[in-house]
């Protein structure tokens, strides 16, 4: 009567057994091998049976506590934390020290024995979840509201644990839950699932969802996990390991797991006593041996991604609509076997289906304090922090503007935080500047004196909205913010692809109108996510530093070949670029560091020379063939076939930047196709020679995407990072224009892919006119300007 075993549970059974309870019935009925035709694989699911709703509300009839309850909750201010705290303690303690009814107590101590017998044990040690009726709803998932008791063995502390469930219905934040919701108190049931313990108190366990949970990008498997039980995660204690798996190819066949991260696992909870002795945990110490490893190996992510998927497919198709899943798992350390102990629908992003972008505008007649040269198109607001070098980035705190001489790739870890940032120097293509568009975040670079204007702690407003020039004013302006419907947004001829570096915000940003990604830069990965010099890795046994041996030893902790750091860490962060954008082209771009930039790499110094103008020395394909380098080199084709043949992402081709002479084309092209057979090889337009000699470019490479950054500098003699003598030229310059028609011209006449990915059309909209007029294939633009761009052509167009 009061008692429903997962096999005879659907998804159908909320209003009896509760959304966790329901859920858990659904999946052991109609997903793990029992249920499915003999030889299919299905999803491992422990065994165990729900106490329904029916039983907690007899249980406060019998009891006679209904009406009390409902008197005491008259008496609630939901506004007041001090009063939530007083109903929810009353309310607990009433249900406490009520006795469950007989007949409820002989039904669970009846199926508890059933399911012991079941699995040859005298007491088997369950999982006791509270499962709300209106849990686990598209809209609310009242995830974490309510308990859980774990390692419970025995009848009388089962019991107890049911009873325990019980009250924690009214626990202050379930109260607080359920008015912010608007669900009446009284109505919600609460049913109790037992279930067979996983021993993952000596295995690992963790959670899986999927989609992306920042931006809801839907081709993403995320699986945390950590040693021991998974409440750990819950109560955000440490940071778990974190996998990605790529979804289209992972159905392929392929190993898709396009991201490992590893967590700091330095605490995890085990069974506070002995198997099958009074239960419960405790938190212990994790080994220094297991905190350098994965919690799980390659073969258990693909196994738990592929359930994902399963269960993904399942809901939606039962649904009819996308039905993305927030998944618990757990790995038994006893037998080695996985299992999913839990699945709910994903709350936050399967219901936002409006896609908008946002336009802003200053409302002021006021003078700005400071101007420079504007970086986005938004408008930032905050306190000024003055930091004065990347050691004291600490002081930093999220919602600042960030104000300081110049950046560099050590500052990028900070910069999510700052609400906009200003810079003394830098032009459109500097470091700051390109970290910020891709961020999102409004920057001012080139402003001359910001940290002697600036004082720490004034409000200021950071304005990009007015073209060339950024603005900076005191105080918090007004603004205006204009939106534009995606879905409205017109699609062009000409192809509109992005530039994007930091992997991190490729999910995001693939969000928006594109036809790819126009320029992959390796160099955000290299400086971010491996941040050692490739050759010192190279070189790694061979090194007489024992400080810097020690350094690299320890970021590298996880690989015992150096090498496999670095191929395993740019193929991550380029895999993540291309997943995010696939099937649609994806144009990765070796390696373009000067000599100053690898210097500043751990390890740089012991293998870069020191060069007076690094702008035009040793970088691009001039270091690939070299001697010197090319293991370096050899390591990033490595990596590209990694990304391309073992995760599937065959939606990447590669482009060589800075080629001088068509021999050092036919040099790099070589040591390419050593690793990369079918894949399409581009070179960078933007030496004067490459358009004097395109036709013995074009003989060697797949296409040209013309740099408008250097080939201007070049055309025109001018430093592109300073901000003196950026008023004499740039690429609405004549002499850039013609040599960028020829290439196009030539490119169209040779059936030759033709592109732009550097600055100008994101900054210029004449000059993207100019482009388009001229025929070019596809324009590759910041992903602030891509919207903007596209409305100005098609109004041009018609």
């Amino acid at each position: 009567m009061y008692i429903h075993w997962f096999k005879d549970i659907t998804i159908k059974d909320v209003p009896l057994v509760g959304g966790k309870n329901a859920s858990l019935g659904e999946m052991y009925r109609y997903l793990t091998s029992k249920s499915l035709p003999a030889g299919r694989q299905g999803i491992n699911i422990p065994n165990g049976f729900a106490v329904t709703a029916k039983a907690y509300f007899d249980f406060l009839k019998k009891g006679k506590i209904r009406k009390e309850i409902e008197q005491i909750l008259l008496q609630l201010n939901p506004q007041s934390i001090k009063s939530l705290q007083t109903i929810g303690k009353q309310i607990r303690t009433l249900i406490l020290k009520t006795p469950l009814f007989k007949d409820l107590e002989k039904e669970i101590i009846k199926n508890y024995r059933k399911l012991s017998q079941s699995y040859g044990e005298e007491n088997v040690t369950v999982a006791v979840r509270s499962s709300a009726t209106a849990e686990d709803l598209p809209s609310a998932s009242f995830a974490g509201q309510h308990e859980t008791y774990l390692n419970t063995t025995g009848e009388e502390e089962l019991l107890k644990a049911v009873k325990n469930c019980f009250s924690s219905l009214f626990l202050d934040r379930a109260i607080s839950y359920r008015e912010g919701k608007d669900f009446e108190h009284m109505k919600i049931g609460l049913s109790v699932g037992i279930q067979k313990m996983v021993r993952s108190d000596i295995g690992s366990a963790g959670v899986m969802f999927t989609l992306d949970t920042e931006t809801g990008f839907p081709n993403i498997i995320v699986i945390n996990g950590i040693f021991g039980l998974g409440e750990m995660i819950v109560k955000g204690k440490i940071t778990p390991d974190e996998f990605l798996v790529f979804k289209p190819t992972l159905k392929e066949g392929y190993e898709a797991i396009i991201r490992k991260d590893l967590g700091r696992k330095t605490k995890k909870y085990i069974y506070a006593g002995s198997y099958n002795k009074k239960g419960g945990v405790k938190e212990v110490s994790v080994s220094q041996k297991d905190q350098i490893r994965f919690c799980i190996n390659d073969k258990d992510i693909l196994t738990l991604a592929k359930w994902g998927l399963i269960i993904e497919d399942h809901y939606s198709a039962r649904n009819k609509k996308w039905t993305p899943q927030d998944i618990e798992w757990a790995k038994d350390g006893k037998t080695g076997e996985l299992f999913i102990v839990q699945s709910r629908p994903e709350t936050v992003h399967s219901l936002d289906t409006s896609k908008f972008y946002q336009e802003y505008e200053i409302q002021t007649k006021k003078k700005p304090i400071l101007t420079g040269i504007a970086i986005g198109n938004k408008i930032g607001l905050g306190k000024v922090r003055l930091i004065e070098n990347v050691n004291k980035l600490s002081e930093l705190k999220k919602g600042e503007v960030l104000v300081t001489r110049m950046t560099d790739p050590d500052w990028t870890t900070a910069m999510p935080l700052a609400s906009a940032i200003i810079t003394n120097e830098g032009g459109k293509t500097c470091h700051a500047s390109i970290i910020s568009r891709e961020l999102g975040i409004p920057c001012i670079v080139g402003t001359g004196k910001a940290t002697k204007v600036l004082k720490n702690g004034q409000e200021v407003t950071v304005d990009c909205t007015s073209g060339a020039e950024g603005k900076i004013f005191l105080g918090k302006i007004p603004f205006k913010m204009k939106t534009y419907e995606l879905k409205k947004i017109p699609h062009l001829k000409t192809k509109i692809s992005v530039n994007i570096g930091a992997p991190e915000i490729a999910f995001q940003t693939a969000l928006i109108p594109n036809d790819g990604v126009g320029l992959a830069r390796e160099e955000f990965i290299i400086a971010e996510k491996v941040r050692i010099h490739p050759l010192a890795l190279y070189h790694y046994n061979d090194l007489k530093d024992a400080k810097l041996k020690k350094i690299i030893a320890k970021m590298t902790i996880e690989h015992k070949s150096k090498k496999d750091f670095f191929i395993k860490e740019l193929a991550e962060g380029v895999s993540q670029i291309a997943a995010a954008f696939y099937p649609k082209e994806v144009i990765v771009r070796f390696s373009d560091f000067k000599t100053n930039e690898y210097r500043q790499l751990i390890g740089g110094d012991l293998f870069e020379p020191l060069e007076e103008n690094p702008m035009l020395g040793w970088r691009g394909a001039s270091r690939y063939y070299d001697p010197q380098y090319q293991p370096a080199f050899e390591m990033e084709c490595q990596a590209m076939k990694m990304a391309i043949e073992k995760f599937g992402l065959k939606n990447i081709s590669v482009m060589v930047p800075f080629c001088r002479t068509p021999e050092e084309g036919r040099k790099v092209v070589k040591i390419i196709k050593k690793y990369l057979k079918e894949t399409k090889i581009y070179v960078m337009a933007e030496i004067p020679s490459n358009v004097l000699l395109i036709n013995e470019f074009l003989d060697i490479f797949d296409g040209m995407s013309i740099g408008s950054n250097d080939l201007t500098q070049l055309v025109v003699g001018i430093d592109r990072d300073n901000a003196n003598l950026a008023k004499i030229a740039n690429e609405n310059n004549e002499a850039v224009k013609k040599m960028i028609a020829e290439i196009i011209h030539v490119c169209r006449k040779r059936k030759k892919y033709v592109g732009i990915c550097g600055q100008a059309p994101s900054d210029y909209s004449e000059f993207a006119e100019f482009l388009v007029k001229e025929g070019i294939t596809a324009i590759s633009l910041n992903p602030d300007t891509v919207i903007k761009t596209i409305l100005h052509l098609a109004k041009i167009k018609k």
